[in-house]
């Protein structure tokens, strides 16, 4: 039976310098790092386990039959009715505080783990999984001739095939209790219906963002923050919707996360209606870089006009002049521009053709080594040919 099992095993993950019984294959969206996975004894402080399912839906149960279970075995866990297939995912301390994050309202919503998979289960389990798809295009079908305004996204069906969950997308409050019924009816299984929004909607699906790299809510995030524009406003981005929106169509989720950075960064920033006299001339605020810390100044409110850019010390530095009825002679730093430090690009002289030359270079030696090898007697008269010129004569007075 164990060896039956072997070929339902998944990886335990990948060595990164980190415990490899502590990764989890990355395709599990919600997958947690268990850097207590080497720590002796550190299954037997609880016998509490975490099990994920399909896409972000996860579970906590109880290893009442002291199972020696590790983060990527398929286990068949307690459901309301039947059983249900997951993968474990996290085991010993780690899961008590999992476990807060929970916020479970009972402690009988704990069920228990009954065996690891065998052969039988994982072949219902795949039975019920390729209905899914065809399940969710007829249930969209039945939604539409009912007039219901409401959008079915996923259908999970459970591990032994008695119970399916329809996942949905509504703006409005829906009622759907004609069409449980009709579901039912269809498919004969227990329906449960759950409401998504957009951003849940595009985890589930997946897919890859301007930045080139795989969704945040498909790979790492589990819970939503709201998003407004005025993250775009303070970190200084063109308020562009088609830049600015998702594969959702919401606003990114990224916009939050350097606005802490931005916001302690603005601090230190002058005032936007601050004008800065000189003696020449007045000037306005122009546009600003927040972290870079420079700041650009212009002779017209609404234009570029004579743009002179400087650093924020620089600029509360004329502000306090200027409030002590100081003018200096310009904007810049004892009459020279304080530069920005700028990245130093070490090949920009370079000449690429240099990788030829070496190469011909080579190519070269090594054809007058396989000379030398293939000619042992012009080699060796070449050698005394040098010694014999290099060599002194014994009998040479010194003048």
């Amino acid at each position: 039976m164990e060896h039956d099992n072997l070929k339902y095993k998944i990886c335990t993950g990948y060595d990164r310098g980190l415990c490899i019984r502590g990764c989890g294959r990355q395709d599990h969206q919600l997958n947690t790092y268990d850097w207590l996975a080497d720590v002796p004894g550190n299954n037997q402080i609880t016998d509490l386990v975490e099990v994920q399912f399909k896409n972000t839906r996860k579970g906590y149960y109880h290893n009442v039959n002291n199972l020696d279970l590790k983060k990527g075995d398929i286990v068949a866990v307690e459901a309301n009715p039947g059983h249900d297939i997951g993968v474990v995912t996290l085991t010993g301390q780690l899961v008590k505080l999992q476990l807060k994050k929970a916020n479970l309202k009972s402690p009988d919503e704990i069920k228990r783990i009954y065996r690891i998979a065998k052969p039988v289960d994982m072949t219902k389990y795949e039975e019920a999984k390729s209905r899914e798809h065809a399940t969710m295009i007829q249930s969209r079908q039945i939604a539409k001739d009912l007039g219901l305004q409401m959008k079915i996204g996923d259908v999970e069906y459970q591990g032994d095939g008695n119970k399916a969950i329809f996942y949905y997308i509504a703006d409005e409050r829906v009622d759907f209790r004609q069409l449980i019924k009709v579901l039912a009816d269809t498919f004969h299984v227990r329906i449960e219906m759950k409401q998504i929004g957009a951003r849940q909607e595009a985890g589930r699906i997946g897919g890859t963002g301007p930045c080139g790299r795989e969704l945040c809510c498909a790979t790492w995030m589990k819970n939503f923050s709201s998003v407004s524009t005025n993250a775009a406003r303070i970190q200084d981005i063109s308020p562009n919707p088609q830049k600015l929106a998702g594969m959702c169509a919401k606003l990114k989720c990224c916009l939050n996360y350097e606005i802490d950075n931005y916001m302690e960064a603005s601090k230190k920033l002058p005032p936007k209606d601050a004008v800065l006299q000189t003696k020449d001339n007045d000037y306005y605020l122009f546009k600003s870089d927040i972290l870079a810390g420079l700041i650009t100044y212009s002779t017209d409110k609404n234009l570029a006009a004579n743009t002179e850019t400087i650093t924020v010390e620089r600029a509360r530095e004329i502000i306090d002049m200027n409030r002590k009825g100081e003018k200096p002679m310009s904007l810049e730093h004892n009459g020279k521009m304080k530069e920005a430090e700028k990245p130093v690009d070490l090949l920009a002289g370079a000449d690429l053709s240099r990788f030829d030359k070496t190469k011909n270079k080579r190519r070269g030696n090594n054809r007058n080594r396989n000379n030398r090898n293939s000619n042992p007697n012009q080699q060796g008269s070449q050698n005394q040919r040098r010694n014999g010129n290099n060599r002194k004569p014994r009998n040479e007075s010194k003048e």
